[in-house]
């Protein structure tokens, strides 16, 4: 086994780290999709907006979407003129925008925080955890930890956006070093959201750190079918199958990563990984 893949087990490498954190421009993308949509009628199984908020929440939401300043302006105004804890989630959507991370996690906070004594509990744990989704994208695992169990507490029902919320509070408790309890919300988040290639990502990476290689490979093989073009998958199923003495497996892994994306932390780390491979033997 060439001497580079014992780094693949260390406590850090370039490997965890493209495939544990998403950018983050990505996840300022998710806190901005999070925000509901202000529609009175709701086919996706979110909560809708009710029809008196419902236009000047939209009207707020393209504002920030246009400029997050102005969306900060108007939430301001709207929430002064009895906008409720709807005004403070617009402000949350447009600091996300402008990737201020500070005055979102603040602003979904309180938000949440209102929400809750207005009795509106679903809307306040949806909240909570778009705090939470803002202090990942900050850096600050531990606030985030804090934020997805605040959602969690507040009873969210079954299903995609449960497993969800689980699923990053396990990349918060991964960046925490809290292995054991990362697996547990893994577990959770795979029944909860089976169709998400991201979650059978993390718990495959998860599973290989924790030297549980036949876990590693069941649940690299489901990210590699629900997403095959995704270049942390690639990157990930050549760390697994390098570790399981398929060095064939790997090198083709970690070439269609380079080739998906070259430029991205995976394609990099995935290209790092060949130049440290033996060469392989000319044919004949």
């Amino acid at each position: 086994m060439p001497l580079f893949l014992p780094l693949l087990l260390q406590a850090y490498d370039p490997e965890i780290e493209a495939v544990m954190n998403r950018s983050r421009r990505q996840k300022q993308a998710e806190v901005a999709a999070a925000a509901a949509s202000p529609s009175a009628t709701r086919t996706d199984g979110r909560i809708p907006v009710p029809a008196k908020y419902a236009a000047p929440f939209q009207a707020c939401l393209d504002e920030a979407t246009q400029s997050p300043e102005a969306g900060v302006a108007f939430a301001q105004k709207w929430r002064i003129d009895g906008g409720s804890f709807y005004a403070r989630h617009c402000m949350g959507f447009a600091y996300a925008r402008a990737e201020r991370w500070s005055p979102a996690i603040v602003a979904f906070e309180q938000a949440a925080e209102e929400a809750e004594r207005e009795g509106e509990v679903a809307q306040s744990a949806r909240l909570w955890a778009q705090a939470g989704n803002a202090a990942l994208a900050s850096g600050d695992a531990a606030k985030a930890r804090q934020n997805f169990d605040a959602a969690l507490a507040r009873g969210m029902a079954d299903g995609l956006e449960k497993g969800e919320v689980h699923l990053d509070r396990a990349r918060a408790l991964v960046a925490l070093g809290e292995g054991g309890a990362a697996r547990e919300s893994l577990d959770v988040a795979l029944a909860q959201a089976p169709q998400d290639p991201l979650g059978w990502l993390l718990s495959a990476t998860l599973a290989r750190r924790q030297g549980e290689m036949r876990l590693a490979q069941a649940h690299v093989a489901r990210a590699v079918q629900l997403s095959p073009d995704d270049p942390s998958v690639a990157l990930e199923e050549g760390n697994i199958a390098i570790l399981t003495d398929h060095a064939d497996v790997a090198r083709s892994a970690w070439e269609r990563a380079v080739k998906l994306a070259p430029d991205s932390p995976a394609g990099k780390a995935a290209a790092d990984n060949l130049s440290r491979l033996p060469q392989a033997a000319p044919a004949g």
